[in-house]
């Protein structure tokens, strides 16, 4: 008996709901501090470079450094922990993909989501407390910065089914990629604007796509007071390669799987 859309729809609803509670309780039922970890850790590296960068003088044209860093930070933390999370998913969720109803991609999927919440929550909540305490103005434009956001997550979903797949066929890709991500941190736009670095740095740093969607959060932010370099369609066809690889490696390693 084949089922109708919308009872599929139902059953991947259920899918997802279940995992995201086993994720929930594996993380953070038995050590709370994890949960706290996601709004103390943006808002320490915010406050203590802000207040460097303050003492020192420096900065970036005169722009609020506690939202720059705001507006940096947090966008990074999302799709780094999103699609490190990935990694190891398919080992860890092993038995439960016996389940005629669990599919890779319903791993990675509760993985990311559970992530982008947590980071979406911390970022409010961060927001709220610096405009609170007068520290930082709203911003100029907060639907752009809600739809880069989405972006980024996307980004990460992407990035994290890749990620997860290769890892899982190979223990060396899962130790260079700690390597990568590191370097990717720093190279994301989450302490620089692509405006004040050097026209062939630019062009370097432009390619990166995750500098993109840092821009944009920024140029939601802060308006026409800095001059940004965003590209939506870049990363929109970043994202879908990312998504259309991932699905092709989920499915070549179900069919290897299968074939054991």
């Amino acid at each position: 008996m084949q089922t109708t859309l919308k009872q599929s729809l139902s059953i991947q609803k259920r899918v997802i709901g279940a995992l995201l509670m086993r994720e929930i309780i594996t993380r953070y039922g038995r050590n709370n501090i994890g949960f706290l970890w996601l709004f103390v850790e943006p808002l320490l590296v915010t406050v203590i470079i802000a207040t460097v960068w303050s003492l020192r003088g420096s900065g970036h044209g005169g722009i609020n450094i506690y939202a720059f860093m705001l507006t940096g930070y947090p966008l990074m933390m999302m799709w780094r922990q999103s699609s490190n999370l990935c990694i190891g998913a398919i080992g860890a969720n092993q038995g439960l993909l016996f389940h005629r109803n669990i599919r890779v991609f319903d791993v990675f999927l509760a993985r990311v989501l559970l992530e982008v919440m947590g980071a979406t929550a911390a970022l409010f909540l961060l927001f709220g407390i610096f405009y609170i305490l007068n520290i930082i103005p709203a911003p100029v434009n907060a639907m752009y910065m809600v739809f880069a956001w989405g972006l980024m997550a996307w980004f990460a979903l992407g990035l994290g089914m890749v990620l997860g797949v290769l890892a899982q066929m190979s223990e060396f890709f899962k130790r260079v990629w700690q390597a990568m991500s590191m370097v990717l941190m720093f190279a994301s736009g989450v302490f620089y604007l692509v405006d004040s670095l050097p026209k062939a740095a630019q062009m370097i740093a432009l390619k990166i796509p995750m500098v993109h969607g840092t821009e944009m959060m920024r140029h939601g932010y802060f308006g026409d007071l800095i001059r940004t370099y965003e590209s939506i369609g870049y990363i929109v066809i970043v994202n879908l390669v990312l998504t259309l690889v991932g699905m092709v490696l989920i499915q070549r390693f179900r069919n290897g799987v299968s074939d054991r």
